[in-house]
């Protein structure tokens, strides 16, 4: 009805998949239709569409997730493809599945998100209708009486919603206190979600000469320079790999290992850019399981993985304050020596007037950011791990890249 452009037509694409979608949309009641004259859509908004995995968790929606597997399963032909092509086949199938039998998820819709929505019921909605009629009437009539009963529905739809939200807010301290009780991780999951709104970004990037960036440009531009330096070394030593073997695969990745393996997986981790969740492979049944098998077997005697499997996505996390003046170590001229006295200092005032001190040691990990893989090759063929395992786990690395999301 509206024409657009084609880069407007679509609000969420997945590069990976070559998806797109339409998943703003714009109600509007029959009465106000002739009143619109456009519509235009802002991208760049905060909302989850993945599909609620928790779901799942329901027997009868299992059932269906997997009837839809099940399906496309069948559908496939019984010969080997390519890695890329067979992954691709059921990453898709089990997103579509999970899509169809759980649904979409809108951040805010839901206890997890916020709970403002929900007091939108069929009671307000129909005083919030009047009150605009009656508006519509003083515009169109003047008189006193028309100005009156706009006012008189103006309060009456404002003690509405008020009861509506009190109601809704109420009803859910109930929810939470019940979580609080009974179900801890999600009361302080649902916490954590509402604090993340209430939370600023923190913008404080400084270019490669100490300057303060301000512009949306510059920041991402100064992060796309960092991490182009930071993932893509030209100084790591060369190093010498070990000769892969000829030696053909006379083996094969059983189904009862791949269910062992996916059993172990913990759930509500966010996936990765084939949007597959951990709940969803727990959720498989047999024929989902020799899907999955398959995939891996086709993996292990080709020596190749999906470019999904080899691809992470990097996430910045803030921290407080200025780094640059907290951080002491792996800057120059800023040691540990410096914490240590300072450390030495508050012991000996601790001391001196009998108070008690409590100290916390944190052990952070992966402190060096590249490792050299020559290396990593040379230690497992020492520890053992030569053939079919050595090539499989060199495949994860021949073609790995990273995604780093920056601001949404």
């Amino acid at each position: 009805m509206f024409k657009h452009k084609g880069a407007h037509q679509y609000t969420w694409y997945q590069d990976t998949l070559g998806r797109r979608s339409m998943i703003d949309l714009v109600v509007v009641s029959s009465d106000l239709r002739p009143h619109v004259l456009y519509t235009r859509v802002k991208r760049g908004g905060a909302v989850n569409q993945s599909p609620p995995s928790e779901r799942l968790a329901d027997p009868s929606v299992r059932g269906v997730f997997n009837s839809h597997l099940r399906e496309s399963f069948n559908q496939i032909p019984r010969e080997v493809w390519d890695i890329e092509s067979e992954w691709t086949m059921f990453s898709s199938s089990i997103v579509d599945a999970a899509i169809r039998s759980c649904g979409r998820k809108v951040s805010g819709a839901g206890r997890g998100g916020n709970p403002r929505t929900q007091w939108w019921t069929l009671e307000v909605r129909d005083a919030v209708k009047l009150k605009k009629e009656s508006y519509r009437a003083w515009l169109a009539w003047g008189t006193p009486e028309a100005a009156e009963a706009y006012r008189q529905a103006k309060r009456t739809t404002a003690v509405v919603v008020l009861e509506a939200k009190t109601r809704v807010w109420e009803e859910f301290g109930e929810a939470m206190e019940k979580d609080y009780r009974t179900a801890l991780g999600k009361f302080w999951q649902t916490v954590r979600r509402l604090r993340r709104d209430k939370q600023l970004s923190a913008n404080t990037v400084y270019s490669g000469g100490g300057e303060l960036l301000a512009s949306t440009g510059d920041i991402v531009g100064r992060w796309k320079e960092y991490f182009k330096d930071l993932l893509n070394p030209t100084d790591t030593p060369s190093v010498e790999e070990p000769e892969a073997e000829d030696s053909e695969v006379d083996s094969f990745i059983t189904q009862a290992e791949v269910t062992e393996v996916v059993q172990q997986l913990l759930g509500g981790k966010a996936p990765g850019v084939d949007e597959i969740r951990p709940e969803y492979l727990k959720s498989l049944d047999v024929v989902g399981l020799s899907w999955l098998t398959r995939l891996c077997n086709i993996a292990w005697w080709s020596g190749t993985v999906p470019q999904d499997w080899a691809t992470g996505v990097v996430i910045l996390l803030f921290k407080k304050g200025d780094r640059r003046e907290e951080q002491c170590g792996f800057r120059p001229s800023r040691g540990t020596l410096d914490q240590l006295y300072t450390l030495h200092r508050v012991l000996e005032g601790s001391w001196e007037f009998a108070q008690p001190v409590h100290m916390c040691f944190v052990d952070l990990e992966k402190a060096f950011d590249r490792v050299p893989r020559g290396i990593l090759w040379e230690v497992l063929w020492e520890y053992g791990v030569h053939g079919p395992l050595l090539r499989a786990v060199r495949s994860l690395y021949n073609r790995s890249r990273s995604l780093v999301r920056i601001a949404s």
